[in-house]
């Protein structure tokens, strides 16, 4: 059997799309390492944002209940006043 021999010319066009292919590939798994840290992130803000949005809704709770506390104390020292 004998060998072809490829022309140089499309000796040296194989080696480009080869080489052009590698590149594509290492750029593709470079962005999509690059996506996936950026999702990550995303993942662990959310899991922060979700505890600050807890501990916020507790806080407005016993915000209502001072609140309303206060009201009552301050409904009883006009009770007071009113009666002297």
């Amino acid at each position: 059997m004998s060998e072809m021999k490829l022309p140089a010319t499309e000796l040296r066009f194989s080696l480009a799309l080869g080489t052009g292919m590698l590149i594509q590939a290492a750029v593709a798994l470079i962005w999509a390492g690059a996506a996936s840290e950026r999702l990550n992130q995303l993942e662990r803000r959310a899991d922060s944002t979700a505890q600050v949005i807890e501990r916020t809704a507790r806080l407005e709770e016993q915000m209502y209940y001072m609140r309303s506390t206060l009201d009552r104390i301050d409904t009883r020292l006009q009770q007071i006043t009113e009666d002297e």
